[in-house]
């Protein structure tokens, strides 16, 4: 028995929008195309809000001791901690943009026959509307593990 599609408002949305995507670019080389320009605007704009943030953080270990010691004590280490956690985390991020990128660079060497090129579009018709395509109850199951989805 097939999975049921989740009906939750973030599911919901990604439904929409992946079906937006199969039905607007329905080639092989526009989803090449799109999936690019979506790595390389996420890896533009995280790598300049982890440019930013580096700025504006004091050096070493000394600032952030300093900072626990500071009148604020507890609250302001506690924030401090929380960016440079932050701050680690959009750096691992980073490194996975890279190699995301060197690998999808290998997929702009394919180059298919118009045939091929057919099909992709006779089967974005198809896949489209597909509420309980794999890939999508795949990234279903990926949404509710991920706490922090932007509203």
């Amino acid at each position: 028995m097939p999975e049921e599609p989740c009906q939750c408002p973030d599911c919901q949305r990604f439904y929409r929008e992946h079906d937006r995507l199969i039905r607007e670019n329905p080639t092989l080389r526009q989803q090449q195309e799109l999936s690019w320009a979506a790595l390389q605007s996420f890896r533009t704009l995280a790598g300049r809000v982890l440019e930013d943030l580096q700025k504006t953080q004091p050096e070493g270990e000394t600032a952030l001791a300093a900072a626990a010691s500071s009148a604020a004590g507890p609250v302001e280490a506690g924030d401090q901690e929380a960016m440079a956690q932050a701050l680690a985390d959009l750096e691992n991020i980073n490194a996975h943009l890279f190699s995301i990128e060197a690998l999808m660079e290998r997929i702009f060497d394919v180059r298919v026959p118009e045939a091929v090129e057919q099909k992709f579009r006779e089967l974005a018709g198809e896949l489209a509307p597909d509420p309980l395509n794999a890939d999508r109850l795949r990234l279903n199951r990926l949404l509710h593990q991920t706490p922090d989805l932007p509203g």
